[in-house]
């Protein structure tokens, strides 16, 4: 009963704008307090909610050991992990595309990729990245409603140890200018 008035509470915070920074930490930390009353050990893979910005792809459960499971396994590096778009204006939408490689020594598969915030929209392949092979992550940021300095985290879900991995996307968001009561001068 708990977990339904968490997810009800969560699902809440988000539809009224969860990309606020406090807002979006206390969301955020009643996804891991829902995950965990559901016994999924933190993830949101399974949240609705957060599945919307992951546009709809299959949910996973996380099944991740609290232990490295032995044998060989597959691992994500990033050539870069964190990306500033510099200066922006209010209602740009920028995209960034993050290559990494499988460094491991087993087949890479993404099973999820969320942001907090649906302003930030990830997606990648659902296809097996063979070990030294690349793959890439494409992140879409849309600055509306955005000013000043705007950092946003991806926490993408693996079959890495650990099974997660972060990427951060920052940018300064130049207010757009205000033309209301902008116009000719009457004499």
């Amino acid at each position: 009963m708990k977990s339904v008035i968490y997810a009800v509470l969560a699902i809440g915070l988000l539809s009224l704008g969860a990309c606020t920074g406090d807002l979006e930490k206390r969301v955020t930390d009643l996804e891991r307090r829902v995950a965990a009353l559901e016994g999924n050990g933190g993830s949101t893979a399974t949240n609705p909610s957060v599945q919307t910005a992951t546009q709809n792809k299959p949910q996973v459960q996380n099944n991740t050991p609290k232990e490295k499971p032995e044998g060989p396994l597959p691992k994500m590096e990033f050539s870069e992990k964190v990306h500033d778009f510099g200066r922006i204006t209010e209602g740009d939408v920028v995209t960034k595309v993050f290559t990494f490689k499988n460094t491991g020594e087993a087949p890479l598969i993404i099973s999820d990729a969320t942001s907090s915030c649906g302003c930030t929209v990830p997606s990648y392949t659902d296809k097996p990245i063979a070990p030294g092979e690349e793959g890439e992550l494409e992140v879409k940021y849309n600055s509306r409603g955005k000013k000043n300095q705007d950092n946003k985290v991806v926490r993408i879900t693996a079959n890495t140890w650990p099974a997660t991995n972060n990427i951060t996307i920052k940018a300064f968001v130049e207010p757009k200018a205000d033309n209301t009561g902008a116009g000719p001068v009457k004499q």
